[in-house]
């Protein structure tokens, strides 16, 4: 029967790129001069640290327009609060990874809605689904690509 995955998975080595580029508009943009701002990827965190919540703001546009640059969703990215004050401010940028169990939830949800005769079936961080005919999946992908499910989806493994 044929089947497919659906996942929620960063391009890590992209989002490196992105960090790098962002890190290296900083560094020459005339607004950032003489301040000690920087950017930091460890495992699935984005760290942003500059002098002020103002600076911290426009930090955050310039990597989402690097990310976009290079085709790596923003929707990925849960922001947290700023914290700290004055010339020690930071922010934290958590990466969303798999598909955890809301969303998991809302995908069932929409494809159960949608009346598809397919199957699901939640393995981890993935969900599998599963139909008699190709052009059941085909439907349920269009319509998963047409949603917004509040992380990115993507399609990998299908076997006829």
């Amino acid at each position: 029967m044929p089947s497919f995955d659906v996942v929620s998975e960063v391009d890590m080595h992209e989002l490196r790129n992105a960090v790098d580029q962002a890190n290296k508009e900083v560094s020459t943009r005339y607004d950032f001069k003489g301040c000690d701002c920087s950017f930091e990827l460890n495992d699935e965190v984005i760290t942003l640290k500059a002098e002020g919540e103002f600076q911290i703001k426009q930090m955050r546009d310039v990597l989402r327009s690097k990310m976009v640059a290079r085709k790596v969703d923003t929707s990925a990215l849960d922001i947290q609060d700023i914290e700290g004050q004055l010339k020690n401010t930071r922010q934290r940028i958590l990466l969303k990874q798999g598909l955890d169990g809301d969303a998991g939830r809302k995908v069932s949800k929409l494809i159960k809605a949608g009346k598809f005769k397919v199957t699901t079936q939640m393995q981890d961080k993935q969900m599998r689904v599963t139909g008699k005919k190709r052009d059941d999946l085909q439907q349920v992908m269009a319509m998963l690509r047409g949603e917004d499910i509040g992380v990115p989806v993507q399609f990998t493994n299908f076997r006829d």
